[in-house]
C-alpha cells in the first residue's frame, strides 16, 4: 500500500501537526514505500491488528519495539505513532460501517496530535510513548464529545453500592460512562464541560434507558487537597466540583507530574518552573512537603444539569 496517502495526509493537516513531526512522519512513510521489506512489514502489523478486529495491541507494539525499531533502525516511539497512523484509514471505515458521525472520527483521533506533543516536550522525539492507550479508539470503546474523551465502563466501587447526593444507588458493575481529559489545551470553561457532557448523555442516552446518565473518571485532578491549594476560580477546581467524590487517596510519587511539568520533572522540584498558577501552588505544595494523589468521583447528569451536586 502507498503510505503517505490522502488520509494521512488529511489526518496532520485535520489535526494541524507541527511541521517538525511531518517532515519526520512523512520521511519514515518514504521509507515504507521506498523499502519493501519495512513497508510490507508495517502493512502485515496493520492488517493482523484491524482484521478481523482489533485486539492485543500490546502484541503488536512490542513486536515493533523489540523487533522492527531495531532492525530497521529507528526509534521504537515513532515506529508506535506510524503504525497507529496507518490504522486510522481502516477505524474511519467503521465509523462510516456503523454510522457514526464522521465529525466525532476526526475530532477523536486528534488525540494522536495530544499525544505526538507530549512526546516530543517530554521524550524529544516525534512518536508517543503511551501507544497502548490507544487500543480503547481503535475497538471503538472510547470517543471524543467535545472536550473530553468518553468510554463504555462500570461503576466501581468496593462497599458493593453506593448512594449519591441525589439518591441514587449505584451498585458496582453498574454500566457507567467513563471519560478522560485529553491535553487538547482548551481551557475547562463551564461552557466547554456541559457542551461535553450533553453530546455524551446524547451519545449513550439509550444505555441509560431515557433516565440520568452516570459518568465517571478516576483522575489526578480530582485529588481533593488541590482544591485546598488552587483558587476555586480557576477552571480545573470547577471541573472538579462538578464531581462526587466517591473515593480518593495520597501517592507517595507525583506519578502525574510530567503533565504539568513536561520534560521539567527531568529536574530536581526546586528547578520547576512557575510560570502557571498551577505550577506555582503544586511545586509549593510539593517542597512543602505535601502529598499529590487522585481521586475517583461520579456526575449524574441528566442531559441539562448536574443532579448530584
Amino acid at each position: 500500500m502507498k503510505h503517505l496517502n490522502d488520509h494521512i495526509i488529511k489526518l496532520m493537516e485535520k489535526s494541524e501537526y507541527p511541521e517538525q513531526a511531518v517532515i519526520e512522519l512523512s520521511r519514515v512513510e518514504k521509507r515504507l514505500d521506498d523499502e519493501p521489506e519495512f513497508g510490507e512489514t508495517m502493512d502485515r502489523l496493520c492488517h493482523d491488528y484491524m482484521f478481523p478486529k482489533p485486539e492485543d495491541l500490546g502484541k503488536y507494539l512490542e513486536e515493533i519495539e523489540k523487533v522492527i525499531a531495531p532492525k530497521f533502525k529507528e526509534n521504537h516511539y515513532t515506529l508506535h505513532f506510524v503504525f497507529l497512523m496507518n490504522c486510522t484509514e481502516e477505524l474511519l471505515n467503521r465509523y462510516h460501517q456503523k454510522g457514526i458521525s464522521e465529525d466525532i472520527y476526526w475530532d477523536t483521533v486528534k488525540d494522536l496530535k495530544y499525544k505526538l506533543l507530549e512526546c516530543m516536550e517530554c521524550e524529544h522525539c516525534v512518536g508517543t510513548f503511551v501507544a497502548g492507550w490507544f487500543s480503547g479508539f481503535f475497538e471503538m470503546n472510547r470517543f471524543a464529545l467535545g472536550r473530553f474523551q468518553f468510554e463504555y465502563s462500570s461503576f466501581s466501587t468496593d462497599e458493593g453500592s453506593y448512594v449519591t447526593k441525589n439518591g441514587m444507588i449505584l451498585h458496582n458493575g453498574d454500566f457507567a460512562v467513563g471519560f478522560h481529559i485529553p491535553s487538547s489545551g482548551v481551557p475547562l470553561t463551564d461552557e466547554v464541560r456541559f457542551d461535553s457532557y450533553k453530546r455524551a448523555y446524547d451519545f449513550f442516552k439509550e444505555r441509560f434507558q431515557g433516565g440520568p446518565a452516570v459518568f465517571i473518571c478516576g483522575s489526578w485532578l480530582l485529588y481533593p487537597k488541590y482544591k485546598e491549594i488552587l483558587p476555586g476560580s480557576m477552571n480545573m477546581v470547577k471541573f472538579a466540583n462538578d464531581f462526587e467524590i466517591v473515593r480518593s487517596g495520597s501517592d507517595d510519587k507525583f506519578n502525574d507530574d510530567w503533565r504539568v511539568f513536561g520534560h521539567w520533572t527531568e529536574y530536581p522540584v526546586e528547578e520547576w518552573p512557575e510560570d502557571t498558577t498551577m505550577r506555582r501552588a503544586i511545586k509549593k505544595f510539593l517542597l512543602s512537603g505535601g502529598k499529590t494523589g487522585s481521586g475517583y468521583g461520579v456526575i449524574i447528569f441528566d442531559g441539562e444539569k448536574i443532579l448530584n451536586k
